[in-house]
């Protein structure tokens, strides 16, 4: 059975109220081991507040909580995954994650500290081995484990759908160096996917050829299987028969961000996918801070452009070297136009 985000959490939660004031919870903060806290109302988690947060915020010492923070924040339930909770934290820089009822009244937090704890007890190896036993008994077959490099193209998949935030986010992860490997089984014509439909799905999209796999190769491959026979009733041949699903969140990015406002959850991925473009190092910012999210709107209403673009420092650089570069005369001749010309040459060829 599947770690959770229960067996693991911490239930004594240490917390703030909206009402303390700035200089109360900036000295909670000093007098703790935490870079934040949960901040919650007669057992409602609001949101999360952090010592960076705070820093914004020290000329207003007085100022109550309530007025400064910013509402909603990122959480997860007792009965979501390890491996979905860690997805979460991996994303988006996070240290913690609130964990919440169905009521969203605040139960417990969940750490780095807590996921790495999951990982060293975590028998890796428990699920191929759950899938070869299965397979074994169901088709009296024996199979062989292994590791190996497969193409993508020969991927044969046994699940329908997809989901496309789903499918940014495992991007991303990818991008990043999170390459956790397939779980598939061979074929006369290719290899069936039992496990990481959404990262080999994800790794088409990114252009990969090939994929980390860990492969089961039956000691008879003519005998049928029933994922096999289920694959070809849903009419899936390759990877181009799987649907993504636009519409709606995955189940469990539904749940992360039920009590961020719709603006921050609608444009959750689009940040994702403009860090991607970026592609930052470890420690980039978390993509909820107020800032991002402001940038990020600004970029969309056309009001602010980023820095590579014209009007940037880049922009500003080229002037000087514009003049420099100037022809020394221009024949008298020569129209406004072209005695222009050389100048936006050189703007250009210094922004390059």
């Amino acid at each position: 059975m599947a770690a959770t985000v229960g067996d693991y959490m911490v239930r004594d939660v240490q917390y703030v109220a909206p009402n303390m004031t700035v200089e109360e919870v900036k000295d909670r903060l000093i007098n703790s081991n935490f870079h934040g806290f949960p901040v919650v109302e007669n057992g409602y988690l609001l949101g999360y507040v952090t010592a960076k947060e705070l820093l914004r915020y020290m000329d207003t010492p007085k100022a109550k909580l309530r007025s400064v923070m910013s509402r909603g924040t990122l959480c997860v339930i007792p009965s979501m995954s390890i491996d979905d909770a860690t997805r979460v934290l991996f994303r988006y820089g996070l240290r913690n994650l609130p964990v919440v009822d169905e009521e969203k009244r605040l139960v417990g937090i969940i750490s780095n500290i807590d996921i790495v704890r999951s990982q060293i007890e975590k028998s890796r190896p428990g699920k191929v081995m759950n899938v070869k036993n299965f397979m074994e008994q169901q088709n009296g077959i024996t199979m062989r484990i292994h590791n190996e490099e497969i193409p993508i193209d020969q991927m044969i998949p046994t699940q329908k759908e997809v989901y496309m935030d789903e499918l940014v986010g495992r991007q991303y992860e990818i991008k990043r160096g999170l390459n956790e490997p397939l779980i598939v089984i061979k074929r006369h014509n290719g290899y069936l996917v039992v496990d990481g439909h959404h990262r080999v799905m994800a790794a088409k999209r990114l252009g990969m050829k090939t994929f980390k796999c860990i492969v089961l190769e039956p000691n008879n491959l003519d005998i049928p299987l029933g994922l096999e026979t289920t694959a070809e009733r849903w009419g899936l041949h390759t990877l181009d028969d799987v649907k993504i699903i636009e519409g709606s969140r995955h189940p469990f990015m539904e749940i992360t961000t039920m009590l961020l406002p719709k603006e921050q959850a609608d444009n959750i991925n689009q940040i994702l996918m403009k860090t991607m473009e970026e592609d930052p190092g470890p420690g980039v910012p978390s993509p909820l801070s107020p800032r991002v999210m402001k940038r990020q709107s600004q970029r969309k209403d056309g009001k602010a452009a980023p820095k590579k673009t014209a009007g940037g420092r880049k922009s500003a650089a080229a002037k000087p070297a514009g003049k420099t570069e100037k022809p020394r005369k221009a024949p008298k001749s020569a129209s406004k136009e072209k005695k222009a010309a050389p100048k936006k040459k050189a703007a250009a060829k210094t922004a390059e």
